[in-house]
């Protein structure tokens, strides 16, 4: 009938099918001379096969959409108690083997079942992923990225199945990793500015922040060693000055980075943004002067991303390793300062603590919530300074974050702040080279000796490690955070080496109770976070 389109969808065949061992179902199937269906054998049409070809048109897939097969396939898979379903051609040496011995056993119609549902499941997929593509391609509930994480890894794709995506493409294509950095830098600085009531800003570079801060207010250094003394208007600007601190905690890590911002983003956060490497940027709104600024980076080809700041994800999340799926529940833990920090274990008589340990502990566990673990915080004047991501060992996350905190704060000797370039060096080589000098780690040829000194009108001296100590020793009341319990009180010695006044993490370690007591030796305030946050 109509030229093969219906072939199976009769109440003879199905009633046949759905039939139950109930004599109500017996008296209707021999009032209309219907027979019992005991087995259903069933291959739909090459749906897949089809749309996997080049250049397929939308009449041609539509021919290869399976109707009766479908509707057979999950009647007999329904009435799989009575009923032996078999969807997929590896079952049938398996199926005859067990007829051969008398009957099908109920748990193997059980596993052809399931495999039925999961079938016509994947089935339908295939076809609403073609036509997604088709009619809301254009960035309305699919977006095309340029390849996976790697150049090889072709048909990479952003997608919602059931509404819009919440962000729109306003420039650049964007790639997967982007699209990683940026969904997870965005709530980042969502939950930082919701908490603590400032804009908010994140540098992102491979899963995991290179720096996040909220816009407390720069000083005239804070400007200098952030580079961003010459940019008009900044001091009148809370978000510029949130990303001037989330960009210059750490240069060398955030070259390149993804950008991501709480608030509309304003002409000074676009000029910052407008002379730096970066990869591209997602927040709420774009002033239109700010996008004309944006607009001109990399020939128009930089990557701005605008996100719906009332989108809420689902409460479930998935994804696929190695062809396996998992599942979990999303990380809905909320940080705040009134509520996460308060059980003060050491010192017992400790204060309150000040505001400003509180807002800087919530930098530092927000942020952690979104770096891939083992994770280590270090934050100060409301941004972060230092932070350990990625390691296999919690000691040497703390020892990564003190070393970049140590090297932040050397950026403020005076022999950082006057170094005499020669001109036309570029930042990123300005970067480099303040970093080899504040770090200590100097050329060891004489090649790369001289690709250093040519930065300079005047090559700066190096801090001996006399100078180097007598100058951190001024770095005071820094609070880190732990995405998981410390284990060992070497983790506490060196976050003190670092100016720590405050730690939050969480507890349960079988050694806590060392680690409480180094802590109140060194006049470290121990608060229980009691909140585990790895990021994987």
């Amino acid at each position: 009938m109509l030229g093969g389109r219906v072939k199976t969808l009769h109440p003879s065949v199905h009633a046949g099918i759905l039939a139950r061992d109930l004599a109500s179902d017996e008296k209707d199937l021999a009032e209309q001379n219907i027979n019992k269906v005991d087995y259903v054998i069933c291959n739909l049409y090459p749906f897949k096969d089809t749309v996997a070809k080049i250049n397929v048109t939308i009449p041609e897939a539509v021919e290869e959409i399976d109707i009766g097969g479908v509707t057979l396939i999950r009647a007999a898979a329904k009435n799989h108690s009575r009923v032996t379903i078999l969807s997929d051609p590896n079952d049938y040496h398996d199926f005859l083997s067990e007829l051969e011995k008398g009957d099908v056993t109920d748990a193997t119609r059980q596993m052809f079942a399931l495999k039925a549902f999961e079938h016509t499941a994947d089935y339908d997929t295939a076809i609403s992923e073609f036509f997604r593509k088709k009619y809301a391609g254009n960035g309305n509930q699919h977006v095309s990225l340029r390849y996976g994480t790697n150049p090889h890894q072709k048909s990479a794709a952003a997608f919602m199945k059931d509404q819009k995506l919440p962000f729109k493409v306003l420039c650049g294509a964007p790639g997967y990793v982007n699209l990683l950095d940026a969904l997870n830098a965005w709530p980042l600085v969502k939950e930082l500015s919701a908490a603590l009531k400032f804009p908010a800003a994140a540098s992102f570079k491979h899963v995991s922040p290179a720096g996040a801060a909220i816009g407390v207010p720069l000083n005239e250094v804070e400007r200098k060693v952030y580079m961003v003394d010459d940019i008009e208007g900044i001091e009148s600007s809370g978000l510029a000055q949130a990303y001037a601190r989330a960009r210059g905690a750490d240069r060398m890590s955030s070259f390149g980075d993804m950008i991501a911002l709480s608030h509309e983003v304003d002409i000074p956060t676009a000029k910052i943004i407008s002379r730096e490497v970066s990869d591209g940027v997602i927040a709420p709104s774009y002033t239109k002067e700010a996008l004309e600024i944006l607009g001109k980076k990399k020939g128009g080809r930089y990557l701005v991303l605008q996100m719906d700041p009332e989108f809420e994800p689902a409460a479930q999340e998935y994804r696929t390793v190695y062809g396996i799926n998992l599942t979990q529940g999303r990380n809905d833990a909320h940080i705040t300062p009134t509520d996460s920090f308060g059980t003060v274990i050491t010192p017992k008589d400790s204060a309150a603590l000040p505001e400003s340990a509180l807002r800087d502990l919530t930098v530092a566990t927000i942020a952690l919530k979104y770096t891939q673990s083992n994770s280590v915080c270090y934050a100060l004047n409301g941004q972060v300074i230092g932070l350990g991501a990625g390691q296999q060992s919690r000691i040497h996350c703390t020892r990564l974050a003190g070393d970049k905190a140590d090297n932040w704060f050397m950026r403020f000797h005076e022999r950082a702040l006057n170094i005499k370039w020669k001109k036309g060096t570029k930042r990123p080589d300005k970067s480099n080279a303040i970093d080899m000098l504040c770090s200590g780690v100097l050329p060891a040829s004489d090649e790369e000796k001289h690709e250093y000194e040519k930065m300079f009108e005047e090559v700066p001296t190096p801090f001996s490690a006399e100078e180097r100590q007598a100058w951190l020793s001024k770095l005071s009341q820094v609070a880190v955070s732990s995405d998981a319990f410390f284990p060992f009180i070497d983790n506490v010695f060196r976050a003190a080496r670092s100016g720590v006044k405050y730690i939050a993490a969480p507890t349960g370690s079988q050694n806590d109770q060392a680690v409480f007591t180094t802590a109140e030796k060194l006049n470290i305030t121990f608060v229980e976070q009691s909140t585990r946050l790895f990021h994987h």
